[in-house]
C-alpha cells in the first residue's frame, strides 16, 4: 500500500520551498497541521486525518494509507503526530525537497543571521 499511496503523492514542496524561501514553507507546513490536527488533542491523529485529509487533495487515501502515514512520522510512539513529527514527515515524502533542504537551511541561516 505504501508503495501506491507515494507514486500518487503529488509533490508540490519542492516547488513552495522555491515559491515561498523556508520560512514561508515552514508557515504553509503549519497551516496545514492546523488544518489536519484534532482540535482538542492538539496532534493529528487516524481520525482527524480521515477526517480532514481532503482538505489537502488526500480524499482518495485508505484507511490503511492514513494509518500508514501516521505510523511512519510518529516518533515518539504516542499514536498521533505532533506539529513537528508532521513537518518532518512532509520533508520525508519529498525526496526532491530532501535533496534541496541543505540549500533551505542555508538560506533560514542566512536570513537569521544576516551572512
Amino acid at each position: 500500500m505504501a508503495t501506491s499511496r507515494k507514486s500518487n503523492f503529488n509533490d508540490f514542496l519542492p516547488l513552495m520551498a522555491e515559491k515561498l524561501g523556508g520560512d514561508g514553507l515552514i508557515g504553509e507546513l503549519c497551516k496545514g497541521f492546523q488544518l489536519l490536527m484534532d482540535r482538542d488533542k492538539g496532534v493529528i491523529t487516524f481520525e482527524s486525518l480521515k477526517k480532514n485529509s481532503a482538505l489537502l487533495g488526500l480524499q482518495d487515501l485508505s484507511d490503511d494509507d492514513l494509518k500508514g502515514m501516521v505510523k511512519e512520522g510518529d516518533f515518539d510512539g504516542d499514536g498521533a503526530l505532533n506539529q513537528m513529527e508532521f513537518c518532518v514527515l512532509m520533508f520525508r515524502l519529498s525526496p526532491e525537497l530532501m535533496e534541496q533542504s541543505q540549500f533551505l537551511l542555508d538560506e533560514a541561516l542566512h536570513q537569521e543571521f544576516n551572512f
